[in-house]
């Protein structure tokens, strides 16, 4: 079913391509210039996930967070793979290369949802 597009959809979506990195929900609702509710937000953002345009990140602060992914091809469902979370700057991001892993055998792998914690490049350089 073809969904219609709407302003809430429209900032939500730029809010999040600008951003070029994970957002929580409260992240993004301060960057909307519109008068848009807290759950009309999270409406889109599920709808986002639903229909495979973004992904959510439940990252190991019990957060959700939300990105539009550099695995994501031409609005699929996201590939597996890893994230990373700053804890100096507080972002998330896709990690651009992947992270294997191995598990025992007789394992079936169906879904990943890793979050790697520590300090990214950027705040690396700048300390």
């Amino acid at each position: 079913m073809k969904r219609r597009n709407t302003p809430s959809k429209e900032a939500v979506l730029s809010v999040l391509t600008a951003s070029k990195k994970a957002m929580s929900q409260d992240a993004i609702e301060k960057k909307i210039d519109l008068d848009i509710n807290r759950a009309t937000i999270y409406r889109v953002l599920n709808r986002f996930c639903e229909d495979g345009i973004l992904h959510r990140i439940v990252a190991d602060d019990g957060k959700q967070y939300f990105a539009l992914c550099v695995k994501c091809d031409d609005n699929k469902k996201p590939q597996h793979h890893f994230h990373f979370r700053c804890e100096s700057c507080d972002t998330i991001e896709c990690l651009p290369v992947p992270v294997h892993f191995s598990l025992p055998e007789n394992y079936h792998v169906e879904h990943v949802n890793c979050v790697l914690t520590g300090t990214c490049n950027e705040c690396l350089i700048s300390a």
